[in-house]
């Protein structure tokens, strides 16, 4: 008698935040899980209800540091139970899975497996179809293997294990997920663009079998020889991270996506900044050069919004949006994907709500890249030290990658002229916002940054140790 498939399986992704989520399901049975969900949880209810699925558990394959999860989110409004690795630490009630512990869903089955090493609690989760199929359909891999390469080591110091300690135990994990059959499919929680890897493809799942032959971590090789790999590959760990993994392990308030953000009137937006509120502009580059609040800090919504605002904001900030009309809901639950949540309201109409006595035009705030830049002029390449050492650079300039430069800032003179350039034109954007509301006053960044510049001057280079 031939059987039948009932397995539910999709995959989310948030490019924004390189992030991969799952729902995992039993259409016969109707019951369903949620693998490390985002905060903003009424996409997987949503499908879970067309699919007559019941989400009965929230599955989180570690504590992560990159996003805010939505585990408390999803069993506030489904009333799942919230499950991670048994070695979990949190201030809230879960569930814990065993190593080796199966979770029956009806013919669908998920089995646990411990993988330390990323995190001391990290787990994957093996999706069988059937509970005694030999071949699994597929294994969420969390952040202990990607796409190209394997999950950093160095993110739980808090948790008192040194960066080789857990490296050693992420050699272990690792190999044993090597032994899953090649056509094991691979799942993990992010792709290229995350900070957790610093190898990571663009494809969002791939095989054992595929990973075996072409993930470099996943070689041949002996475990003191892994250790150094891994190790060696670190890359500096964002400025929010440690904040919202400490969010990730606390009771905390629950998102709602669906309200509105408040609207201020412009006297109200002012009196909400004269008391400390940061006014944070989401328009694109080049509205928010042609008039913008003074000392308003620009992060343009669309790209890596969120990852970018949690390197130059701090999580206490009180935040005062100015949005294109329409956005200031996205804005907000982007932000809130990383725990940053004390967004006070947005200005009502937006840009255009701005009063023109209260307007600043931004002078040589954009210069076209090709323009002869005075002597005396500072250039500042906010580039990450990979794209210079790469691509090259403009002769002279001065490197200070955009998450060093508040950190960094005393290496200007606010009394020097400075020019900032990026590979596009959006980060610089930024870095120019950053340095006019902490006093510089003659700023400007490169329309079209050094790809443009590098049209015009192709042999524009220094090379980098």
């Amino acid at each position: 008698m031939e059987r039948v498939d009932t397995l539910v399986f999709k995959q989310y992704y948030l490019d924004c935040l390189s992030h991969a989520s799952y729902l995992v399901g039993d259409s016969g049975s109707g019951r369903a899980v949620v693998v490390d969900p985002r905060r903003d949880v009424g996409e997987y209810i949503a499908d879970a209800a067309r699919l007559n699925l019941n989400i009965e558990r929230v599955v989180e394959t570690h504590v992560h540091a990159d996003f805010l999860s939505g585990h408390l989110e999803l069993a506030a409004r489904t009333q799942a139970r919230i499950s991670y690795g048994s070695a979990v630490v949190v201030d809230f009630a879960v569930d814990p899975l065993p190593d080796g512990g199966k979770l029956p869903l009806g013919d669908v089955e998920l089995e646990i497996l411990h993988t330390p090493g990323h995190t001391p609690e990290s787990i994957c989760v093996v999706v069988r179809a059937h509970a005694d199929d030999r071949v699994p359909f597929g294994v969420l891999t969390g952040d202990t293997v990607f796409v190209g390469d394997v999950g950093r080591p160095d993110l739980a110091a808090g948790a008192g294990w040194s960066a080789e300690r857990s490296a050693r135990a992420l050699y272990r994990s690792t190999r044993r997920l090597l032994a899953l059959p090649d056509a094991t499919g691979v799942y993990p929680a992010h792709g290229s663009g995350s900070s957790c890897g610093s190898n990571l493809s663009a494809a969002h799942h791939s095989t054992i079998g595929e990973q075996r032959h072409t993930n470099h971590a996943l070689a041949d090789m002996a475990e003191d020889e892994f250790v150094n790999l891994v190790c060696s590959a670190r890359t500096r760990v964002p400025r929010y991270f440690p904040f919202t993994a400490a969010r990730n392990r606390q009771t905390r308030s629950t998102l709602d996506e669906t309200t509105h953000v408040p609207a201020l009137p412009f006297a109200e937006f002012l009196r909400a900044r004269s008391t400390g509120g940061v006014v944070l502009d989401t328009r694109d580059p080049d509205a928010f050069a042609a008039g913008h609040l003074a000392a308003s800090i620009n992060i343009p919504l669309s790209g890596r919004f969120a990852e970018l605002a949690g390197e130059i904001l701090s999580a206490d900030s009180r935040i005062l949006l100015v949005c294109d009309p329409g956005t200031e809901r996205e804005a907000r639950n982007r932000l809130a994907r990383i725990g940053f949540d004390r967004v006070s309201g947005a200005l009502a109409a937006g840009a255009p709500g701005i009063e023109p006595g209260h307007r600043r035009i931004a002078v040589r705030h954009r210069v076209d890249a090709f323009v002869a830049l005075d002597a005396d002029t500072r250039v500042v390449d906010v580039r990450n030290p990979g794209e210079a050492r790469t691509d090259g650079t403009i002769p002279g300039a001065h490197l200070i990658p955009l998450p060093e430069l508040l950190s960094r800032i005393n290496e200007l003179s606010p009394d020097e002229s400075v020019a900032v350039f990026c590979a596009s034109g959006r980060r610089s954007s930024i870095a120019a916002s950053i340095l006019r509301a902490a006093g510089f006053t003659k700023v400007c960044d490169l329309q079209g940054g050094f790809a443009s510049y590098r049209r015009e001057h192709p042999t524009a280079r220094r090379d980098f140790p």
